[in-house]
């Protein structure tokens, strides 16, 4: 019998190519601003989003850099909430570090500080923001699922030399729109290390202490979808079918590791990311068959799960995984990254100690 579980995700998401146009409608008559990166201009994605709100949208901050960090976020912070104090709503345009960067701008105390939202994550309490706008999230990777979950990811690299993670209730978009065509001006590169991040999420919600039945539905089609496109997205990357197909995979492991959270392989990847400058999907993802060989055994229904992205065959599925990787050109040793075997044992340790590695069934105990 199936134990009783809860399964909950409040984001209103819109999917599909030509799905952007449904922003007017989302926004309705409310005052907007966007988040989004500085080649969003010359991408055109600016512009498409300026002529679909008109005078609705207040303003345009598109200074968001790759992986927020502490030091670069306060000065924009307090510039917001002085110049868009009274707007409703937050559009955010971009990859992972955009809609990171939106949600760590849409809450705030009373007194606009950046430092006040930084200091109670450090000291690990919980923010209490006075003040909350509405967030759309508009994703333009077929990767970080952060369009249809509350967490964002802020980094201290230059003092503390630390990741923080801002999740509350308040920080759930209000909706997503999930657009393929937006992916397609994706370098190769980046298309890589989405898809892997996206792979990391499906995989990591199923050797999860947090994971239902609903989380698993979604995690296993998306892994397999995944692992089936990428290969040949890689040498197609004009395909509209198979960056629509990829699009739809990340959402769905958005949707899995919504409830779940992520687990050992995004803990390592915290350290590999600040310490070794290893781009997030890469670093999430080449530790993945090493993390299967500690997952595989620790509880059978887990192992059942698993087997289902693997048609069935449990025991070499790390051995497939690992193929898969390094087909793609990811060497999946630690190695490899300029690791030493000392160094990469003491982070594991310290991963598994960590609140996403405790999330890993290896850990449970």
């Amino acid at each position: 019998m199936t134990a009783r579980s809860r399964f909950h995700n409040p984001v209103d998401v819109h999917f599909g190519p030509g799905a952007l146009d449904a922003l007017p409608e989302l926004v309705g008559h409310r005052r907007a601003v966007l988040v989004t990166m500085p080649e969003a201009r010359a991408l055109g994605m600016t512009g498409r989003i300026e002529a679909l709100l008109g005078q609705r949208l207040a303003g345009v901050i598109d200074q968001v850099s790759p992986n927020p960090d502490v030091r670069e976020l306060a000065p924009m912070y307090g510039d917001f909430w002085r110049r868009y104090g009274q707007c409703e709503v937050i559009v955010a345009l971009g990859g992972g570090s955009a809609l990171d960067t939106a949600k760590l701008l849409m809450v705030a105390g009373d007194d606009d500080r950046f430092a006040t939202l930084v200091d109670a994550l450090d000291a690990g309490g919980t923010f209490r923001p006075t003040r909350i706008k509405r967030l759309i999230t508009i994703p333009t990777t077929a990767g970080t699922g952060s369009e249809v979950t509350p967490w964002a990811t802020l980094w201290d690299r230059h003092v503390k030399r630390k990741k923080y993670s801002l999740h509350l209730p308040q920080t759930w978009p209000e909706a997503a729109i999930v657009d393929p065509a937006l992916t397609r001006s994706l370098p190769r590169s980046i298309t890589l290390q989405s898809g892997l991040d996206a792979l990391s999420h499906a995989l990591e919600a199923i050797w999860n202490v947090n994971a239902n039945p609903v989380s698993d539905t979604f995690a296993v089609t998306a892994a397999r979808d995944m692992m089936r496109v990428l290969p040949g997205l890689m040498t197609s990357l004009d395909d509209m079918t198979l960056r629509s197909q990829a699009a739809l995979a990340a959402l769905q492991a958005g949707m899995a590791f919504s409830n779940t959270k992520t687990a050992l392989a995004h803990s390592i990847s915290y350290d590999m990311t600040i310490r070794h400058g290893l781009p997030h999907g890469i670093a999430c993802s080449f530790t993945l068959p090493a993390v299967m060989r500690l997952a595989i055994g620790r509880r059978a229904d887990r192992d059942a799960v698993l087997a289902q992205v693997f048609d069935g065959d449990i025991a070499g599925a790390p051995d497939k995984l690992t193929a898969f990787l390094n087909g793609l050109g990811v060497a999946t040793e630690f190695s490899a990254y300029g690791v030493s075997e000392p160094e990469s044992t003491a982070m594991i340790a310290a991963a598994l100690d960590g609140p996403r590695g405790r999330n890993f069934i290896g850990a449970a105990a």
